[in-house]
């Protein structure tokens, strides 16, 4: 469509860009599509782990007119996050922690939802229809409508992937009373390939195009509300906040470029932090530290969970006395938990030393079990 062409999609699709968003393609959203049942299977195997409001909101989930019976046009933009280099090398660094690269500078809801109402205004105001406004904050799958608009495809991962930014989108969504016409679907090119699926060090994937939350270390380090499960914590190594191992592995990276956006929204100190920093941080301090990120939803007691794990993988003994120890009194037994496990990893004569004084008195199931296990 050229941008002579004066249609509702060439306008918008022009203003889109000039906002700033990389992409916008529309398909219908009143259309019959297998991502309900998908997403129905994938509650029902309880692969969304401890997420209940995918639960409770499943049947508002299964269409996009479940969510709104008067939408006809799906709008779905991207905004590419291309990092500057890949972020894989970053996980040899042990002594720091690694957040993913959506979440090392502002809040991409409020970047994406600011556009996403400045487009939605626009085109409102010159079509006189009524348009709703979503991010992925709201019970909408925007992947799947992302496909179908002919935005990119859902690879292996189960993440949306594009031949012109790699695996490093953004997605956002304006549900509209419109017809549009819609644009082609994109078709799947993944191919043979299974970068993704084996590079996952907790074996997340039981199949390609299938996702088991309660595996992933996202899930774990963000949405999991308790312990880190034995198995899955020295895979973790120093990753504190999300994993991009599969997404920075896609080949179809080669392509993507360097977000100028992310210039913009990125922080330096959130790149790659030290973990003594972080293990000292109490409420307030990391309340300060993670202000304006997506990261601070967390709250500082998963957070130094995640921390005292990536502690406990670095092999840093030097760590024990400042950062692990202290946290053996922490009042959230998450918190005291993960700083036995982490004990038991540096310090063994330690570990023995301080079970010897404190084992007994320990008062959290939880973390009474966790001095009563035979040290990795």
């Amino acid at each position: 469509m050229s941008t002579s062409d004066n249609s509702p999609e060439a306008r918008l699709k022009q203003m889109a860009a000039d906002i700033g968003f990389a992409d916008c393609r529309i398909c219908r959203a009143d259309e019959p599509w297998a991502a309900g049942a998908r997403l129905e299977t994938f509650v029902a195997q309880g692969r969304h782990g401890g997420m209940d409001w995918m639960e409770t909101t499943l049947e508002r989930r299964k269409a996009p007119t479940a969510m709104w019976p008067e939408a006809k046009s799906a709008i779905m933009l991207a905004m590419n996050y291309g990092p500057p280099a890949s972020p894989l090398p970053l996980l040899e660094m042990r002594e720091h922690g690694n957040i993913s690269v959506y979440a090392r500078g502002a809040d991409y809801h409020e970047l994406i939802k600011k556009k996403l109402k400045q487009l939605a205004r626009v085109f409102a105001e010159e079509t006189g229809e009524a348009v709703k406004v979503f991010v992925d904050t709201a019970p909408l799958m925007e992947k799947p409508l992302a496909e179908k608009a002919g935005l990119g495809w859902q690879g292996k991962h189960t993440n949306l992937v594009s031949r012109e930014h790699g695996s490093w989108l953004f997605l956002g969504a304006i549900l509209t009373a419109a017809a549009l016409e819609p644009d082609a679907p994109e078709a799947d090119h993944c191919g043979s390939c299974t970068a993704c699926l084996d590079i996952c060090p907790t074996d997340a994937f039981p199949a390609p195009y299938q996702l088991d939350a309660r595996r992933c270390i996202s899930y774990l380090t963000i949405e999991h509300a308790g312990p880190i499960p034995a198995e899955f914590r020295e895979p973790m190594g120093n990753r504190i906040y999300g994993c991009d191992d599969c997404l920075a592995v896609c080949p179809w990276n080669k392509f993507a470029h360097t977000s100028a956006e992310q210039k913009l929204w990125a922080r330096a100190e959130l790149k790659l932090p030290e973990l003594e920093e972080l293990a000292a941080l109490d409420d307030a301090a990391f309340r300060e530290v993670f202000s304006g990120s997506p990261v601070k939803r967390t709250g500082r007691n998963r957070m130094l969970r995640n921390v005292l794990i990536a502690i406990g993988n670095s092999g840093q003994p030097d760590l024990v006395d400042g950062s692990v120890v202290p946290h053996l009194d922490d009042d959230e037994p998450i918190v005291r938990g993960a700083a036995v496990w982490a004990l038991s990893r540096l310090d063994m004569a330690r570990f023995e030393s301080e079970r010897a004084q404190r084992e007994a008195s320990e008062t959290d199931p939880g973390v009474k079990a966790e001095w009563a296990l035979t040290p990795l």
